[in-house]
């Protein structure tokens, strides 16, 4: 007899071919492909293990300014004792009445003033630094303890209600973060075939945007901040817009490493050194260092100031935030020279051809699979 037609997807064995093809090996190439991107989470675990615990796992205060409130012997001797016992620890000063200590803690050039005395009492600003001010109290509560008198602590620059750790401005810098440089990784990837000028634009929108989102979450959504709401906008635009900037043109000339060399700049060196969690005075030298100039800490040390300080050092901040966005239009210029550059040494392929439309297809199927890969590894961080 003969064999009726096969069913679609089989040969004459009665094989599914569908299966056959689904069983067969990948090629080497293929795994080496897979091999060769597994490096990019791994450098990200490397890099965040030694950023993150390096800066967190043991914070210690060094050369961590407070006051000692008197101008008589006892309060020099207080002084120099605290100093010398603290073997780097605390820079303590002397300081003649109440009120120039509290100037000093209003101005962030000190985190605690010891008033000794019957009934002690120390003065710290916890807008500054939460945990610097814990690190004053621990510290005092034994000189208090010491002289046989309960310690009174007095905020005088408290942080609103909303924000009751004061970390919340870390964390609104945490989300501004992501949501910059995840949009870098998808103008860089899906956004690759569109002009440089295009991308700037998007760039510019949509740090507009991660700004605007962020306000609402500082102000309405969560009272992060009581006032001064606009203010705190455009430090968060400054911001974003920083980010996305050098990220964009930065993916001219990193291509699929984007992703990574953001993290590096904006999430391992820029989250340890902000201040948001740990103020330098309670950090390596290195994340001290970072803090000086470092955009995340221009932000957090901008809105403290803005927000909790009449403005004190908002300047200094806001110029360091407007050098990164210079910084970042500088790259993106020097991007579209290098892909005009590229364009005019780059022979176009001659057209209606079949061999060319394939090329076209293979590069465009390519393009595809790196902008998935790319977008990808940021989500996945």
């Amino acid at each position: 007899m003969s064999a009726g037609p096969h069913p679609a997807g089989q040969n004459p064995a009665g094989q599914n071919s569908a299966g056959k093809n689904a069983a067969r090996p990948h090629s080497p190439s293929a795994l080496r492909h897979v091999l060769g991107h597994l490096l990019t989470p791994l450098l990200m675990c490397i890099g965040m293990g030694i950023a993150y615990l390096g800066a967190f796992h043991a914070p210690a205060p060094h050369d961590l300014r407070v006051d000692v409130v008197g101008s008589g012997p006892s309060a020099q001797i207080l002084a120099q004792t605290l100093h010398d016992k603290g073997d780097g620890a605390l820079d303590v000063r002397t300081v003649a009445d109440r009120e120039t200590a509290v100037s000093a803690l209003r101005d962030r050039s000190s985190f605690g003033a010891y008033l000794p005395g019957t009934r002690p009492e120390l003065l710290v600003a916890t807008a500054s630094s939460d945990t610097s001010a814990m690190a004053v109290e621990k510290t005092f509560t034994k000189v208090a303890a010491a002289q046989g008198a309960p310690l009174k602590v007095t905020d005088v620059a408290p942080v609103p209600a909303g924000d009751p750790t004061g970390q919340g401005i870390f964390f609104l810098l945490v989300a501004l973060s992501i949501g910059s440089y995840a949009s870098v990784a998808v103008i860089g990837g899906a956004g690759a075939v569109l002009p440089l000028r295009v991308r700037a634009l998007l760039a510019a929108g949509m740090s507009l945007v991660v700004s605007l989102i962020g306000t609402v979450f500082a102000g309405p959504m969560f009272h992060l901040v009581d006032h001064g709401l606009g203010g705190l906008w455009a430090l968060s635009w400054l911001y974003a817009a920083g980010i996305l900037f050098v990220g964009v043109g930065l993916h001219t000339f990193l291509r699929r490493w984007t992703t990574l060399g953001v993290m590096v700049l904006f999430v391992m060196l820029n989250f340890t050194s902000s201040g948001g969690i740990y103020r330098p005075e309670l950090q390596p030298g290195f994340f001290g260092a970072l803090h000086a100039f470092w955009n995340g800490a221009g932000f957090v040390e901008g809105v403290r100031g803005h927000v909790y300080f009449d403005g004190t050092g908002l300047g200094r901040h806001i110029l360091v935030l407007t050098l990164w966005l210079l910084a970042g239009l500088a790259v993106t210029a020097a991007a579209g020279l290098t892909e005009a550059h590229r364009r005019s040494v780059t022979p176009t392929p001659a057209p209606h051809t079949v061999n060319g439309s394939e090329k076209e297809t293979g590069k465009a199927e390519h393009a595809q699979e790196e902008m998935e890969e790319e977008m990808e590894e940021a989500v996945g961080v």
